[in-house]
């Protein structure tokens, strides 16, 4: 037996990773150096309006000056991204896998189109299907949520933010703070996405109508279960940090909530061992 006794808990197979937005208004740089810094296994890069972010040659040598793994790449697929690389939305998604190929990564995070985006909403989901057929790289699709107008729900995708209402994606990324905005039973959606659950973005929410990516345990969404979860059906897909530091007085206070939330990932990503008997003990 080793000194420390035997143990009853192993770490999942999951990699945690630091996603480049949770250190906004710093840049995907920071996030490289913070990952490193603060012992997150690899980055996920939002590509947005950061030059860094777009550019995958860039984002190779990042990850080879601090030894930190490219884990996803987030297409930019944000309203404040509809100019970036391209107008193109296909375009978009193959920028996405050539950046995902050159750096390593295992994921590409698409979010279902916007309603506006009537030709890519009625290829969508066939288009992404081909997409993976010809690459070992994953399209991960996201969960978003409904906006609230004068007391209504209106949805600003097609046909919903509820992706795993619909016919089954081949990959899912499961948001809990997006599950949080929509109120959506979090557990109810990770058991409906099922083995095609292949990413997580972790983070907390309040249930207020607003995107709040919240250090996880500073909400009401069920993180610690959905991570014990998936550790108990040994989940081999990465579980992303993606939260909002954007309020963080200084760098400390950012490294400080990056590493809570790194921290509480590692408490909860853990699976039980069977209780050890009498001859293991010897």
């Amino acid at each position: 037996m080793s000194p420390e006794g035997p143990r009853l808990w192993e770490p999942a197979r999951s990699l945690v990773g630091l996603s480049t937005a949770s250190v906004y208004p710093e840049s995907a740089a920071v996030a490289f150096e913070l990952a490193g810094k603060l012992g997150y296994d690899g980055v996920e890069v939002m590509v947005w309006t950061d030059p860094v972010s777009q550019d995958p040659y860039a984002l190779q040598r990042l990850s080879q000056h601090y030894s930190v793994p490219v884990l996803a790449i987030h297409a930019p697929c944000l309203i404040i991204t509809q100019r970036v690389w391209t107008t193109d939305p296909w375009t978009k998604l193959q920028k996405a896998q050539f950046a995902a190929e050159l750096v390593g990564a295992k994921t590409v995070v698409v979010h279902p189109p916007f309603r506006w985006q009537r030709d890519y909403a009625r290829g969508f989901r066939d288009g992404v299907r081909r997409l993976a057929q010809e690459t070992d790289v994953r399209f991960a699709v996201e969960n978003m949520f409904p906006l609230r107008v004068r007391g209504r729900e209106v949805s600003a995708y097609q046909p919903s933010w509820d992706v795993a209402a619909q016919e089954p994606y081949r990959d899912y990324t499961l948001d809990l703070s997006h599950a949080a905005v929509s109120q959506s039973d979090a557990l109810g959606m990770l058991e409906a996405m099922g083995d095609r659950l292949t990413h997580l973005h972790i983070a907390d929410g309040t249930g207020l109508p607003k995107d709040e990516h919240l250090v996880p345990g500073r909400g009401g969404q069920p993180c610690a279960a959905v991570l014990e979860r998936l550790a108990a059906r040994d989940f081999a897909g990465h579980v992303i940090v993606e939260i909002n530091t954007r309020r963080a007085l200084d760098r400390a206070e950012r490294e400080a909530d990056l590493a809570e939330a790194l921290a509480f990932c590692r408490l909860h990503l853990v699976t039980p061992r069977p209780t050890p008997g009498v001859a293991d003990l010897a």
